[in-house]
């Protein structure tokens, strides 16, 4: 007689997506905050909002995001538990730009199979990070799609809710004229551009993630799972720090992304003022260097793909920027100031010079 189907013969194992529950749970409950209520286990994540009752005017902000073709370096170095900070670093520091406070973030992880011990580290990246941007991790999902997935391939995305004071809110409409634009450094390549990245070492290249490479004092594959750096907390404090009188004098923040430098702080410039950046003001790490000569890569193309350094960068008053950069030298984040706002209509960046070698 014929076995009746059965889900679990179908590819979905049931039992190995509640014993990784099992396993995150310690983990996830490092990532809250004393106004998450309840624990995992829930249909939604709940969140007291209480405290919103406080704001004059409060402002909810949201941002998803994924983190791209990363996940396959990882799944090639079978290392899980760091590409949690690629997540949040992308979520929640799309939020503090405008000056949000990331409040909850919730996950999804897609699978071809459950491996509850993958999805446990993957977990405890994600709860790391948040609990250092600040925010509180309530809720997720782990799909298993069995034909749609290899059994060890899987992806990654989540969503993130903050908020801000209504007048409050950074962006265009603070900016002026004679504003700096103060750079902080990134980790490295962060989550962006790595089509182009694993185009260029691995097709092009042809090299291994074990390959030792002088120029960056380590393996290729240690420099490109380097965990993207998460902004958001210190990005808050400094807005906090700065902005805590009637001068304000922080105006923008941008996170640079896809879309590289240029295209991501275009977007907090008013169509009647330009930026230009001085190149010269700093070193980008020997990894894009490394992508751009291998890949024979031309500059444009490279600086509208990946960071070259910088992750996040804030537009503010001059008088201001000594005070920006040493309260983000105080939390470890290097920044300099690389540019400034000029009248030149158009809204637009641009880069001049050449980069420091």
């Amino acid at each position: 007689m014929t076995e009746g189907a059965s889900y679990a013969a179908a590819g979905v194992d049931i039992e190995a997506g509640d014993r990784a529950v099992e396993l995150m749970k310690e983990w996830v409950a490092k990532a809250t905050r004393p106004e998450v209520v309840g624990g995992l286990g829930g249909f939604a994540g709940l969140f007291d909002a209480t405290a919103l009752t406080s704001y004059r005017r409060p402002l909810l902000a949201t941002s998803t995001d994924g983190i791209g073709t990363k996940v396959a370096i990882a799944q090639k170095l079978d290392k899980h538990d760091t590409i949690g900070f690629d997540l949040v670093g992308m979520v929640v520091d799309d939020l503090v730009v405008c000056g949000a406070e990331p409040l909850f973030m919730t996950d999804y992880i897609c699978t071809g199979k459950v491996v509850p011990e993958t999805i446990a580290q993957i977990v405890k990246g994600i709860a790391e990070a948040c609990v250092e941007a600040g925010t509180a991790l309530v809720g997720g999902e782990t799909a298993e799609h069995p034909g749609l997935l290899e059994a060890d391939e899987y992806d990654v995305a989540g969503a993130a809710t903050g908020v801000v004071e209504a007048d409050e809110v950074l962006g265009s409409d603070r900016v002026r004229a004679g504003d700096v634009v103060v750079a902080m450094a990134s980790s490295g390549l962060h989550s962006n551009g790595y089509s182009l990245v694993r185009h260029v070492f691995f097709e092009r290249a042809r090299w291994t993630l074990d390959r030792e490479v002088p120029e960056l004092g380590t393996t290729l594959g240690e420099v490109l799972l380097t965990p993207t750096r998460v902004y958001a907390k210190h990005c808050l404090e400094l807005i906090q720090e700065l902005n805590g009188d009637d001068g304000r004098p922080l105006h923008a923040m941008s996170h640079i992304t896809g879309g590289g430098f240029a295209a991501n702080l275009a977007r907090v410039i008013p169509n009647e003022l330009s930026v230009r950046i001085d190149r010269s003001t700093w070193t980008p790490a020997p990894i894009f260097g490394l992508v751009g000569l291998l890949g024979d890569v031309a500059l444009p193309e490279l600086e509208k793909t990946l960071n070259m350094g910088a992750g996040m960068v804030a537009v503010l008053d001059p008088s201001a920027a000594d005070a920006a950069i040493a309260a983000l030298a105080a939390r470890d984040i290097p920044a300099w100031v690389c540019g400034e706002v000029t009248n030149t209509a158009g809204g637009t960046v641009v880069l001049d010079g050449d980069y420091a070698k």
